[in-house]
């Protein structure tokens, strides 16, 4: 008898360590944007360094400096942009850890799609034709994240299985910006890339969300607010939105279509942020549109960047896209922000939907200020930015 009272103790013990250490069915972590470290985080900028021409340092090409929530600036990342452990592994990653998964939605789409390994039943136009765009989303009933960036064939196709950085994405500088949003911020940032008339070549949303982000739906199915498809909506020429955060961090969203016939940053997002703008971009293409300040706000074309205290390498470069406030905020109109966006500027994308996000913050304004190092003058000849 004693000893059957003296084991109760010890079998409540064991019962609730079995529940502690036994995860519960249907759990899953939430889609999150996370960091080097595996946290959660409600934010990050990745800037991926380009090849060193010369260089001997190991992994040329896949370095990366990132910025999150929290952080004092860059900081040079764990791995290279390759690891599954790494911030854009661990976040981009989720998409194939999900299964079959039926209350998750995903929306993949580039204006260079990656290359045709799994068939075509997800392609769209590409090249172009369509929105200069590329991005990542992804979201459950709870949350997801939007992910906006400049590269090439990124990411693989869900059906490829697992993650992995392309190679053609390696030899020039990319950026990206990843935002964690509630569940009710993606119908307002599907009616974005409506707007933008992105290059859908993967996507998925069930009917169990379909109702919640029917504007995800419409993207998902390859339909615009155009008048054949939607004959009671008016074509939206562009569109600036504020899209607040999970944890509370207020971003603008500036999406354009091909409508709008003029370039984003001089005409639109420079007068809209009331701030003259340093924009880095996409140089080796024709019809590059010089620095501009007919407007009243200097909008210059960066020539030479340093990010970061890494190395220096000039525009041509980097395959980036974004642009910073030469000033901080408080130092006159406007001032500190920075925009992390899709779309360059030249003559040929005036005519192509893109966009821009945007966001006012000390720590991230200086990362991106103090990586301009030279820019074109507006009346020619180079200038210190």
């Amino acid at each position: 008898m004693n000893e059957e009272r003296h084991g109760q103790p010890e079998m409540l013990l064991f019962l609730s360590l079995l529940i502690i250490c036994v995860p519960l069915e249907g759990h899953t972590s939430p889609i999150t944007c996370y960091n080097d470290q595996g946290d959660a985080v409600d934010w990050f900028y990745l800037y991926k360094l380009p090849k060193q021409h010369g260089g001997k340092a190991p992994y040329q090409g896949e370095m990366y400096l990132l910025m999150d929530k929290g952080s004092e600036g860059w900081t040079t990342g764990k791995g290279t942009v390759n690891d599954t452990t790494g911030a854009l592994g661990r976040t981009v990653g989720q998409l194939y850890s999900q299964g079959k998964n039926t209350e998750v939605a995903y929306i993949l789409y580039n204006d260079q799609r990656p290359p045709k390994d799994f068939g075509d039943r997800w392609v769209d136009s590409s090249g172009r034709s369509g929105g200069h765009t590329k991005g990542v989303v992804l979201l459950d009933k709870n949350q997801g994240f939007w992910l906006v960036h400049s590269t090439p064939h990124f990411p693989a196709v869900r059906q490829a299985g697992q993650y992995y950085y392309p190679d053609t994405g390696v030899p020039y500088g990319q950026n990206f910006i990843c935002v964690t949003y509630p569940l009710d911020r993606f119908q307002t940032i599907g009616e974005q890339l409506q707007i933008n008339q992105p290059n859908v070549y993967d996507c998925d949303v069930p009917e169990s969300l379909a109702s919640l982000v029917p504007a995800l739906a419409a993207v998902c199915a390859k339909k615009h607010p155009s008048g054949h498809i939607f004959p009671h909506v008016k074509p939206v020429s562009n569109r600036s939105v504020i899209l607040t955060s999970k944890d509370g961090t207020n971003f603008i969203s500036f999406a354009k279509g091909a409508s709008f016939d003029n370039d984003l940053y001089h005409s639109w997002v420079a007068p809209s942020l009331q701030s003259d703008l340093l924009v880095q971009f996409w140089v080796r293409s024709t019809g590059i549109l010089p620095s501009d300040c007919s407007l009243g706000w200097k909008v210059l074309d960066i020539t030479l960047i340093h990010p970061g205290q890494t190395f220096t390498f000039k525009a041509s470069q980097d395959h980036s896209k974004w642009a910073v406030s030469p000033k901080a905020a408080g130092s006159g109109a406007g001032g500190g922000w920075v925009c992390v966006g899709d779309i360059n500027r030249n003559q040929a994308e005036e005519k192509r939907g893109g966009g821009t996000v945007c966001l006012q913050d000390p720590v991230v304004w200086k990362a991106y200020q103090t990586a301009a190092l030279e820019c074109e003058a507006c009346a020619g000849g180079t200038i210190q930015c």
